[in-house]
């Protein structure tokens, strides 16, 4: 299964990489990494910090954006600024008839998920049931968002600036096909791997590339081909962005495995990686990345999987257990 985008030459003219990272998509993709188990340390410390402070209104967020599967679009609303206050604004002014056709898309997809009867009131487009949702977003991010937003918005900055010099030195060709690892560019097609068959035909609006902090494993674009076209993909993280600074290097864990293995492992715990991205990260040779990916998963903490011609590093339960010092016996 396959996303497909497809471009025309005005497309090209027209798509750019998002100034800003776009609270409204950090939101619901948060809410995706709060409730869904993964073999990743980049959110861990987030999660157990924000946890308990989530708002009792968060309920009202998890119904429109299950765990898995469709999100209602309107969740998302394309703003220019990218900023809450604009998204909730966007969010606020949402037409009736968007709202009767995403909460029809959200039951037709989940069919056996209980929908809670404010849904109705929400899909008549009454306007104390748009404002709850809106008042919801903005709490869920003040207690868990807010507190962390400067070192997110810092790492979102740090990715649009490195995609913007590959831009200017190599062209759209070297910003598409490095997206992500199942990215496969042949104008006028970008193709990427995604859950379900989706195309969309762009015919002159151009794409916006939205680099997304909480987005992981694949990007994401919104389910209605007619909204404004936008791909929103995931970045590359620094480990200790929930401390606000960097993590130690575990000197007890270096002595065991290595200095380069452990940041052979840590890396690929960030985040699900190729062997060549895991050389770029790290500034050694692919043979190198190459090899001692090989060794850690010889010891079951690392999962390797061939996806066309790269190979997709995962962290295990078993390494993420290591790293998080926890005995083996105790992972869950």
């Amino acid at each position: 299964m396959a996303l497909r985008i497809h471009f025309t030459g005005e497309d090209l003219a027209r798509t750019r990489i998002a100034s800003e990272c776009d609270a409204m998509w950090e939101v619901m993709l948060s809410l995706y990494r709060l409730r869904r188990r993964e073999r990743t340390v980049v959110f861990t410390r987030w999660k157990q910090d924000i946890l308990a402070k989530a708002p009792a209104t968060t309920r009202m967020l998890t119904t429109l954006a299950p765990a898995h599967g469709y999100t209602v679009d309107f969740l998302t609303p394309r703003t220019e600024e990218g900023t809450m206050a604009a998204g909730l604004e966007a969010l606020r002014r949402t037409a009736r008839e968007r709202l009767r056709t995403d909460l029809s898309e959200l039951s037709l997809r989940h069919p056996g998920m209980q929908l809670p009867g404010w849904l109705d009131s929400l899909a008549r487009g009454d306007q104390e049931a748009v404002g709850a949702v809106a008042l919801a977003s903005e709490a869920y991010f003040r207690a868990c968002l807010l507190p962390y937003w400067p070192r997110i918005q810092a790492q979102v900055a740090q990715e649009r600036a490195r995609r913007t010099r590959v831009l200017s030195d190599d062209g759209w060709e070297a910003v598409f096909s490095t997206l992500h690892p199942s990215a496969r560019w042949s104008f006028p097609t970008l193709e990427l791997s995604y859950p379900a068959d989706h195309d969309i035909h762009l015919n002159g609006r151009g794409l916006v590339l939205q680099p997304s902090f909480f987005c992981r494993q694949t990007p994401i674009t919104l389910c209605d081909p007619e909204l404004p076209p936008v791909l929103v993909y995931p970045i590359e993280h620094d480990p200790g962005w929930a401390y606000g600074e960097a993590l130690d290097r575990r000197p007890a864990l270096t002595r065991l495995l290595g200095l380069t293995r452990t940041q052979v492992l840590e890396t690929i715990a960030h985040g699900d990686c190729t062997t060549g991205e895991l050389a770029r990260r790290l500034g050694i040779p692919g043979s190198t990345a190459s090899r001692q990916a090989t060794a850690l998963r010889e010891a079951g903490l690392v999962h390797s999987q061939r996806l066309g011609q790269a190979v997709i590093h995962t962290v295990t339960d078993l390494g993420t257990g290591l790293l998080e010092g926890r005995r083996p016996g105790l992972i869950a």
